[in-house]
């Protein structure tokens, strides 16, 4: 199951995260990642969009990555649940190298430390996931880890 995963997390650009705010008001957005060893989900935001508000109220949150161009019943979809934060200062440069291989990989410019750190008006995010599923044949969701 790891294979497929890895599989379905390198063919896909976005993922949807699901957030809470401290009332528990849910909240899902797409962002743009990169991931390292099917556990660490990274992506730029701003702090002051909705879902990285949640993250500073409530660090859980879920992912899901589908492939929305397969056909109805092919489907397959990593799913995740983990802490949110925004990369401590002391993990910027491992986060950012995880993100900018990303970047490089789909042919987008890298991102410079200054671009996320200080004045700017981004952060670097990382989702650590605890579990994770994969979709399987059967629309079964089977544990990886």
């Amino acid at each position: 199951m790891a294979a497929a995963a890895r599989r379905i997390l390198e063919a896909n650009a976005y993922l949807t995260l699901a957030t809470a705010d401290a009332a528990g008001r849910p909240w899902a957005t797409p962002v743009w990642f990169a991931v390292r060893d099917l556990r660490e989900f990274v992506w730029v935001s701003r702090p002051s969009r909705r879902h990285s508000e949640n993250i500073a109220a409530r660090a859980e949150v879920a992912l899901a990555v589908y492939d929305t161009t397969t056909p109805v019943g092919d489907a397959t979809a990593v799913y995740a649940e983990g802490l949110a934060e925004p990369v401590p200062e002391d993990a910027i440069d491992d986060a950012l190298a995880v993100y900018n291989a990303g970047c490089e990989a789909s042919g987008l410019r890298p991102w410079a430390e200054g671009s996320v750190t200080g004045a700017a008006p981004h952060r670097l995010y990382r989702a650590v996931a605890s579990h994770l599923w994969v979709l399987d044949e059967r629309e079964d969701r089977v544990e990886v880890y």
